[in-house]
């Protein structure tokens, strides 16, 4: 297993903006206590990320595979989306920087990118596949099972980390209340940037992962550290005014319009038990590897 370098020393090759290091480290650290809960990343593997976003697990991805091995990174979104640095200019920085050689990113939309399901594959291209924190973006169960199809095809394993929709603390109870309320509103709208765009929990994966011809081969799951900050981050976003008025706008029908809200309200209460919205902090991780069955 190769030597994991110290994540603030990793996260010092990311654009970072102002003072932050710290929190960026912290993502860092969560990405590597992902791959230790996988089983690691062996020195030298061929890896394909799909939505790498602005390369938080790349460039720790990146750090395992060491000078003999790859990462392909893929990601749908827009080069100027992202702030304060868009993702086009995060991932030049990466690029540019001293495991830049071990990258290539990619722009372009995950099931225009993989081979047709019915495509012949005589070997797989990949050691490894890896969707870290990025299957709420795609935009329905379906397109989660076709893409692990032909995932299944090139790749030789596939990794899988996302939010588990559980709590170990009650600090971030409030955090699985603030997903599952902008699940809520977003599933009615049809166009949307939201960081919540379908809500699949670890049962429902491993479902459409068996669908798509796939075995469970581990599980594992992450307390995140203090200071990762996507529970606030998601509380926030649902607390905000703005977000009364997104659903006052989108979702027209008043018997689904006070499910969103009782979620909501949910929500606020739960904030009570964590001691104010000051001391939300992120709900746990599950972590699937899974190989063709």
């Amino acid at each position: 297993m190769p030597t994991v370098t110290p994540p603030e020393e990793l996260a010092g090759l990311l654009l970072i903006h102002g003072n932050g290091l710290k929190s960026q480290a912290v993502q860092i650290a969560h990405r590597q206590e992902i791959i230790e809960k996988w089983g690691g990343i062996p020195a030298g593997s061929r890896v394909l990320e799909l939505g790498c976003g602005q390369g938080d697990c790349t460039i720790a991805i990146a750090d395992c595979v060491g000078d003999n091995g790859t990462v392909e990174a893929i990601d749908p979104a827009p080069p100027g989306y992202g702030s304060p640095y868009t993702v086009h200019e995060a991932q030049k920085h990466i690029s540019s920087g001293p495991l830049g050689p071990r990258v290539t990113f990619v722009h372009a939309d995950p099931l225009l990118f993989l081979p047709a399901e019915d495509a012949v594959i005589t070997e797989p291209k990949y050691d490894i596949a890896i969707l870290a924190h990025c299957l709420w973006y795609f935009s329905s169960p379906s397109v989660i099972s076709s893409t692990l199809r032909r995932l299944r095809a090139i790749c030789k394993r596939i990794y899988i980390a996302e939010w588990s929709l559980s709590a170990t603390l009650p600090t971030a109870q409030p955090h699985v209340y603030a997903v599952l309320t902008q699940g809520s509103l977003e599933c009615r709208k049809t166009d949307t940037e939201s960081n919540v765009r379908t809500v699949v929990s670890p049962a429902a994966i491993k479902e459409l992962a068996e669908k798509a011809g796939l075995k469970v081969v581990s599980e594992a799951s992450v307390t995140p550290r203090e200071g990762l900050l996507d529970g606030k981050w998601e509380v926030d976003a649902v607390s905000d005014k703005d977000f009364v008025g997104e659903v006052e706008k989108n979702v027209t029908n008043e018997r689904e319009r006070a499910v969103v809200f009782a979620l909501r309200d949910a929500m606020l209460r739960s904030l009570d038990a964590a001691g104010g919205r000051k001391n939300v902090t992120s709900m746990d991780v599950w972590c699937g590897v899974f190989e063709k069955a």
